[in-house]
């Protein structure tokens, strides 16, 4: 890493240089947030300077002084030898256009469904018929929160399994105000939330198959192992969702999951289930959608591949 040579560049921009350059030789992993050494840089820069990511091309040629130049030191020198992604060195991350308090009891908020919950769910069911959300998985609360804002009519409940997650998420939801519309909720999955019904169950649960959680990079280690390990494909928590939604969905409802690369196991163990995959900006699809009325008919595929994953093996 290039220690003295951030004493050269005198201006914000010049700072960027220089940090994308001691990130791209150092041979980090960009995934928590970014996915580039320059908008990794940017991030770190706007850190060290105490000012959003997105202030930051207002101000490239303003100066950096002496203490913002000695953080952003300290901050590339921990990303860098400690491989703990950026939100976890400021404490902060960005879903959705919204900043969400984050540490190690909590996955770096990054999920595709930013983009459906900021399009209100449309045009896959009426924004205004929305009543009631369900945040599953909520980690954060960064769905649950956004999901909040973007519908002021409607209630939202936030479940997880993790009282530690629960504790981060209860920051931002005192953070952005919205502890009147948005309820927490420890729960296995659906176990705290009997007879309850949801006209949309949004979640981004665990989903990473075991040879690939081993195989993670470096960043991936100070994440919580409970939010991203699903068994030897993947599926043991997203299979759990599907056989239980249809009993917690309105008519009409709808369920958005994401699952990552467990997209093809998903897919292969129910070659008859109707996923509608959903596009994103950045071209993955790996976020599915269902009707209600779709996981009824469904109902018994699910549960039979869960019968025979549950049997004993002979």
């Amino acid at each position: 890493m290039p220690r003295e040579s951030i004493a050269g560049p005198r201006t914000v921009r010049g700072a960027v240089r220089w940090a994308q350059e001691a990130l791209a030789a150092a041979g980090v992993y960009y995934g928590h947030g970014t996915d580039n050494a320059r908008d990794e840089a940017a991030w770190l820069v706007s850190g060290a300077l105490g000012i959003a990511p997105h202030a930051l091309a207002d101000c490239a040629n303003q100066s950096l002084d002496p203490e913002a130049r000695a953080r952003l030191r300290e901050l590339i020198a921990a990303r860098i030898e400690t491989r703990r992604p950026t939100a976890y060195l400021l404490r902060e991350a960005w879903f959705a256009g919204l900043s969400f308090y984050v540490d190690e009891r909590v996955i770096v908020p990054r999920s595709l469904t930013a983009e459906v919950v900021a399009e209100r769910f449309t045009p896959w069911i009426d924004p205004a018929r929305i009543e009631r959300v369900l945040d599953l998985c909520t980690g954060s609360g960064c769905i649950a929160i956004a999901a909040a804002l973007a519908l002021p009519q409607a209630q939202v409940d936030a479940a997880d399994i993790s009282a530690d997650a629960l504790a981060v998420a209860r920051i931002n939801v005192e953070r952005h105000g919205v502890s009147a519309r948005v309820r927490l909720v420890q729960s296995d999955l659906f176990e705290a939330l009997v007879g309850l019904r949801y006209d949309v169950i949004v979640s981004n649960p665990p989903y990473v198959a075991q040879d690939e959680l081993e195989a993670l990079p470096a960043e991936y280690r100070h994440e919580p192992r409970l939010a991203l390990a699903a068994g030897n494909d993947g599926l043991d928590v997203v299979l759990r969702i599907l056989q239980q939604a249809p009993n917690h969905l309105t008519a009409g409802g709808i369920l958005i999951v994401e699952v990552g690369n467990s997209r093809e196991a998903l897919e292969h163990a129910l070659p008859r289930v109707p996923f509608v995959w959903l596009a994103t900006a950045s071209g993955d699809e790996c976020v599915f959608l269902l009707t209600a009325a779709e996981l009824e008919r469904c109902r018994s595929s699910v549960e039979e591949i869960l019968a025979r994953r549950a049997a004993p093996r002979t």
